[in-house]
């Protein structure tokens, strides 16, 4: 019996082994490699244990030989999209006319090649030099010196104006730097400055980023929790996100120059991620928040009302509304009411090109070649808008988005579009698509850090009696 005992253990060994091996059980030099529980004799079951020696409930599962760890295959790609990244910046610093960006060129040029030149060995270091070259850097330097965008001087003087007058406009603008096409919240980013007075830390820039990157890192942490509690890698997977998001070129750019967009897609994306999660107040504020600051937030809150909608009902797409109109609420309409002259003048007419100056957003896309080069074009823009809007609104209630991602995409799209159809119009405004379309994408993708673990469950196998058939032991037997 002893003999039989060993030979049908021998058996089990050899076939978790190579299944295929079909040798002779007798044979001493069998292989086995995997690591069997020990086998009483017949008869003396273990506490815990069956007749033959397996545990209750079954046989114990082999335990397989764990498989070395493979060395991490380089990845030419980063080193290859830094390049890339370093190639474009310096070409922008050799052709653009503007200091601001020349100098970000320049400085980005040799922050990207530094992170090309660590790409091979440490991914995530080549991201940081990346984001410290391209952001940190020229930030520092050029909020030392005052040198700036117009929008970030238009921004810290209606924080100024907001402080002296109650009203960030100027009641009747005469030249380019006295429009402020932005709406009264943008100017709580101005009041550092009027604040403080000319130090470095007051710059406008160092909020936007701040904002910006808070709303990131939340959206992305929303985005990524499940329903028992938050994943445990959630927070170094949303560090080195916000370094690759931050490193991008549409991004770094504004951020250095003068990002005066950059927090409302940061806005824009955390009501989003609260909204798919069904928190409803919650992601109407976020979303006022940022139709608070400017016009081009406006499109998300009927994104934001008709996911709620399609995922949690009425009542939580009413909940959204009522919290972001609130905000629009207390913002808004006291100033408007105070001038509607000004509040039109600046809000409506100088960002379609009907304003006493015209608007510096005049990149040559679609709209803004529309109202240049054809009579009544201004006129054939708008309405371009209009029909963008529409279709917008139709794609909404003909095929409600019912997750994240799809939000976000359907949110992308009409903005672009809208962005290639307006009268006024600049490159920069494409980064809302860019952002919108890859943050959550990226905020979620896992870098492969080794092999693939062992399936969780491994076969079971019995043991085998005398007669090479397999036992099943009755479960009267085991109490």
């Amino acid at each position: 019996m002893n003999t039989d005992r060993r030979i049908g253990l021998r058996t089990v060994r050899r076939f978790c082994t190579d299944p295929m091996d079909l040798s002779d059980p007798m044979d001493p030099s069998a292989p086995t490699g995997v690591v069997e529980a020990p086998v009483g004799p017949p008869g003396t079951a273990t506490a815990g244990a069956g007749p033959y020696g397996e545990p209750r409930g079954g046989p114990r599962a082999p335990v397989l030989p764990r498989a070395p760890a493979a060395p991490r295959e380089p990845r030419p790609w980063n080193a290859l999209g830094w390049s890339a990244c370093s190639a474009a910046a310096l070409l922008l610093s050799l052709l653009s006319s503007l200091p601001p960006h020349r100098f970000w060129g320049g400085c980005a040029a040799v922050g990207y090649a530094l992170a090309a030149l660590l790409a091979h060995r440490a991914h995530r270091a080549a991201a940081l030099v990346a984001a410290a070259g391209t952001v940190l850097v020229p930030l520092t330097i050029l909020a030392a010196r005052g040198v700036s965008q117009l929008e970030v001087d238009v921004v810290e003087r209606s924080g100024e104006l907001l402080l002296g007058t109650g009203s960030p406009y100027v009641a009747e603008p005469l030249d380019r730097p006295d429009y402020n096409p932005y709406l009264p919240g943008m100017a709580l980013f101005g009041l550092p400055r009027a604040l403080l007075g000319p130090t470095p830390l007051a710059d406008a820039r160092w909020w936007f980023a701040l904002v910006f990157l808070l709303a990131l890192a939340a959206s992305a942490r929303v985005a990524a929790r499940p329903s028992p509690g938050r994943s445990p890698s959630s927070g170094p997977r949303t560090a080195r996100a916000l370094l690759c998001a931050a490193a991008f070129p549409a991004v770094a750019l504004p951020l250095a120059v003068g990002g005066v967009d950059l927090p409302v897609i940061g806005l824009m994306c955390l009501g989003l991620a609260l909204a798919a999660r069904g928190s409803s107040g919650r992601a109407g504020l976020a979303v006022g928040a940022a139709a608070a600051l400017k016009w081009t937030a406006w499109p998300a809150l009927p994104v934001v009302a008709v996911l709620l909608y399609a995922t949690r009902g009425r009542r939580s797409a009413l909940r959204a509304a009522a919290a972001a109109a609130g905000v629009l609420l207390v913002t808004a309409v006291p100033i408007a009411l105070a001038g509607p002259r000004a509040f039109a003048e600046h809000l409506v007419r100088y960002p379609l090109g009907e304003g006493r100056a015209s608007s510096p957003a005049a990149s040559p896309l679609p709209g803004q070649l529309l109202a240049a080069h054809v009579p009544y074009g201004s006129a054939l823009a708008v309405g371009a808008l209009a029909v963008a809007a529409a279709a917008l609104a139709y794609s909404l209630v003909r095929r409600p988005p019912l997750t994240l991602l799809a939000a976000a995409d359907r949110l992308a799209l009409g903005l672009a579009v809208a962005m290639c159809a307006a009268p006024a119009t600049r490159f920069g405004y494409l980064v809302y698509p860019l952002v919108l379309f890859a943050w959550f994408r990226l905020a979620a993708a896992r870098r492969p850090d080794g092999p693939k673990p062992p399936p969780a469950h491994a076969p079971t196998i019995r043991p085998r009696t005398t007669s090479g058939r397999h036992r099943v032991p009755h479960p009267d037997r085991h109490q």
